[in-house]
């Protein structure tokens, strides 16, 4: 009876994780999604806690258990409940870095409790990898933190790319002979690629620049649903392989779409990567005159237009201006201005950010039209309002062979009628390149904090 419970419960929870992540595909659904599979998790969890027999014995440490349990929920509930809008990325890659260290781990775990010569070469295979995939997801992980922290700085040279890969031959050398021959190596193996696996993890993710973060933590999300997969073939556990596959599968076809939309190989992406240092051919373009506007002048154009577009980029998460966004849509909307929201794939830093971040402020979902239709509609829209967006509507893209970011699609924003660029500054994007569109014949600069620029833009709108 025991056994049939748990089975019972883990295709239960199998079966949550699957509505779950259908449901996730639409933000309507996707707070529910996000609870079922949760749920489910839970159900999981219990019922090994309860049911799960080893040679007739159950599960002993339950105290021991259930503290651990109540720590890491606590730890995790408070930090998710603090986090704002701006550190989301970054506790992204943080819990995701923790995923991957728990597959290493498992790992670490099974190779000390199986004699060299208990287990055949599948067994091996299954336990080298969980270790090297879950380590390099942690460690690569944990630098994405801190390079969306701000708090490690990109490094990149010539000679580390082929680093890289004489490293990643070697870890890949070494798993041939641990598999194929236990013994030869003896226990240091495991030690050996647990090290060379986090420097590799380190030295993937430090080149990689800003504007392709989006797509490295897509991957390593990938990475830790493999882990996690491997160890469910471990253990006979059906709900780890279910849970494992679908986070792998869902990582990979993401980083897929995401690297189309970026023009970009994925292999481009991980040894060709830009921001940082490159500017292009843009730069030249520097000293042209940049045009500004007032708030009055900026509300009468809005005010009396059929059609608005709002490219939001991360600068509206930094000002946490989502909800005055939404006000400045509403009060539009009042005068009977059609309003929609251009998202681009990669805008912001992580998958689906300023989906994420509208969706906060209750903008309905429809509003939000993806970059191929929205470019279908810039050429009838007459004012385009850019506001924290950079990379994403730069035109170098389109016209500048010399950019590290040509090829790249992006939202044609200099096709509307009129340009509003909200910035602070002048300064470049995350990528580090600069932007020609800033001194287009068309564009008009609202310099300000997002916000507060926001915020008074609505009170003309309601005095137009």
């Amino acid at each position: 009876m025991s056994s049939f419970l748990l089975e019972l419960s883990y295709l239960i929870g199998s079966i949550t994780f699957v509505v779950g992540l259908k449901k996730l595909s639409h933000p309507d659904s996707a707070r529910q999604g996000n609870l079922l599979a949760a749920a489910g998790m839970g159900l999981a969890i219990l019922a090994t806690v309860l049911f799960h027999e080893h040679n007739g014995e159950r599960i002993g440490n339950i105290g021991w258990i259930a503290a651990a349990m109540g720590v890491g929920t606590l730890i995790g509930w408070s930090m998710a409940m603090k986090v704002k809008m701006t550190g989301m990325p970054q506790m992204v890659s943080l819990f995701n870095g923790m995923g991957g260290a728990c597959a290493a781990i498992i790992s670490i775990v099974e190779y000390n409790s199986t004699p060299p010569d208990g287990a055949g070469a599948g067994h091996w295979l299954v336990v080298f990898l969980g270790l090297i995939i879950g380590s390099i997801s942690f460690s690569g992980s944990m630098i994405a933190f801190g390079k969306l922290d701000e708090k490690i700085k990109d490094f990149s040279a010539k000679w580390l790319t082929v680093f890289n890969l004489l490293l990643l031959a070697v870890i890949i050398g070494i798993l041939v002979v641990a598999v194929t021959s236990p013994t030869t190596l003896g226990p240091s193996v495991l030690w050996l690629l647990l090290v060379l696996s986090l420097l590799y993890g380190i030295l993937f993710v430090m080149p990689i620049g800003g504007a392709d973060m989006p797509v490295v933590i897509s991957l390593l999300n990938s990475l830790t649903g493999m882990a996690a997969a491997f160890g469910g073939f471990l253990y006979d556990n059906q709900i780890m392989l279910t849970g494992g596959i679908l986070v792998g599968s869902a990582g990979t076809i993401l980083t897929v779409l995401m690297c189309k939309a970026m023009n970009r190989s994925l292999l481009n992406v991980i040894i060709g990567s830009f921001g940082g240092s490159a500017a292009g051919a843009a730069a030249a373009r520097g000293d042209q005159t940049v045009k500004e506007i007032s708030l009055t002048d900026s509300a009468i154009l809005c005010s009396y237009a059929t059609r608005v577009c709002i490219v939001p980029g991360y600068g509206l998460a930094v000002a946490q201006a989502q909800h005055i966004c939404h006000d400045l849509e509403k009060q539009l909307e009042a005068k009977g201005v059609e309003v929609y929201y251009a998202i681009h794939p990669v805008a912001g830093r992580m998958p689906g950010h300023m989906n994420v971040l509208l969706a906060e402020a209750d903008v309905p979902y429809p509003k939000l039209i993806e970059m191929e239709d929205a470019n279908g509609m810039m050429s009838s829209t007459d004012v385009a309002i850019i506001v924290g967006a950079n990379d994403v509507v730069n035109p170098s893209a389109e016209d500048d062979p010399g950019s590290p970011i040509y090829g790249m699609p992006v939202i044609k924003v200099w096709e509307a009628k009129n340009v509003i660029v909200m910035k602070r500054s002048m300064r470049s994007g995350y990528a580090g390149i600069e932007n020609p569109l800033f001194f287009h014949a068309k564009t008009k600069m609202l310099f300000g904090d997002a916000k507060d620029t926001l915020q008074k833009l609505v009170g003309e709108v309601k005095m137009t």
